[in-house]
């Protein structure tokens, strides 16, 4: 007898599933280019977590991953599929600057941090507005519209950073940095202040931020009554209309929500490790947040799990194109890629047969 999967398998066994299927058909790929796939697999698990300051790149690669993940993740609770993450974390970067270039010469660090903060949220879920908007009242779908204001930002972006942004008296296109006491401490100088030893990596206090913001995904959507709204309007929008859930509005908030989310990713790449705006910091991370949201299953638990991964896969595959001449970070790539069609295109190919090992078992009725 076989039923729906348990929350707790749709959650973690089948992405764990999908990671070593990904992982298998990755090492046959290494195997054909005449190196050991276990041997590659322990640089790159060394690169990630054991060589020193290697855990704190992977853990601050992983929380720029947990905001864009979750930002992908609660539109598409309520079938949105906001493309958008990497112009509004763009934009959000433009709003941690916006608030540091005006405030910090005149304010304490502790009241900029936290306005930046704001200001990142702020910028980001106000660039996913307009897309929102259009959705619910042209019909033009967010899709297209996201993957256009990316290209709007990513423009804004430069322009902002060769003109009026420009760090007097340089050619590089970034501003000044941040006040010193107006950016988030890194781990490691907090943890050499208290007298341990500590490699130094951009690891920062935005990792408290990240753990906030998806405790806080799953009390707004699983136990809230606008969290219940935006479910029903994801699994049938004609049903969530005749229950009276204001549809237009829904979607415009949901949109502005997860923008927010996108945006604040700029609290950790700007305010906490580069300590300026700098063109392309996002570096791809709003896109990959859409393959962690796939294989975390939209559930802030297995966003968290699936960023831990892609943060090592970042970090490991760094280590791995200094160990091989015949591996590049490429080889990460395809990775990646493999495990987006294991957790995506052929997420549910295991469904049936692990539907019927987890199927709870009835008891045959006892013979007289």
């Amino acid at each position: 007898m076989s039923g729906p999967l348990p929350r707790w398998a749709d959650v973690l066994v089948i992405p764990l599933i999908n990671v070593a299927l990904a992982f298998l058909v990755a090492g046959g790929v290494v195997a054909l280019i005449g190196e050991n796939p276990l041997a590659a697999l322990r640089v790159m698990i060394e690169g990630a977590f054991v060589y020193p300051g290697s855990l704190g790149y992977t853990l601050y690669y992983a929380t720029n991953f947990v905001f864009t993940g979750l930002a992908v993740a609660v539109a598409f609770h309520a079938r949105l599929f906001n493309i958008g993450g990497e112009g509004q974390a763009a934009i959000g970067g433009l709003g941690v600057m916006a608030v540091c270039l005006t405030l910090d010469p005149y304010l304490p660090g502790v009241l900029v941090i936290p306005l930046a903060i704001l200001g990142a949220a702020l910028f980001g879920g106000a660039w996913a507005f307009l897309p929102g908007f259009l959705q619910a009242t042209r019909g033009s779908h967010v899709v297209i519209t996201t993957i256009m204001f990316n290209f709007i930002a990513a423009g804004i972006l430069v322009w902002l950073l060769t003109g009026p942004l420009i760090r007097p008296g340089q050619s590089t296109p970034q501003t000044r940095n941040i006040a010193p006491d107006a950016t988030i401490p890194t781990v490691h100088e907090i943890a050499r202040a208290l007298g341990f030893e500590a490699s130094s990596s951009p690891l920062n206090l935005s990792i408290l931020l990240a753990a906030a913001a998806a405790f806080g995904v799953w009390v707004l959507i699983w136990r809230t009554p606008f969290g219940f709204r935006l479910r029903t309007l994801g699994e049938s929008e004609p049903a969530a209309r005749y229950a009276g859930v204001p549809v237009p509005s829904m979607v415009v908030a949901t949109m502005v929500i997860s923008g927010a989310l996108a945006g604040l990713m700029a609290t950790n790449a700007v305010l906490g490790a580069q300590e300026k705006l700098v063109n392309n910091f996002t570096a791809g991370f709003g896109f990959t947040g859409i393959a962690v949201a796939l294989m975390g299953r939209a559930h802030p638990v297995g966003i968290v799990m699936a960023s831990l991964l892609f943060g090592a896969l970042y970090q490991g595959g760094t280590e791995l194109s200094f160990a091989y001449s015949t591996l590049d970070r490429n080889m990460v790539l395809v990775l990646q890629g493999l495990i987006i069609l294991f957790s995506g295109a052929l997420a549910h190919m295991l469904d049936g047969p692990l539907s019927r090992l987890f199927a709870p078992r009835r008891r045959l009725p006892s013979t007289p």
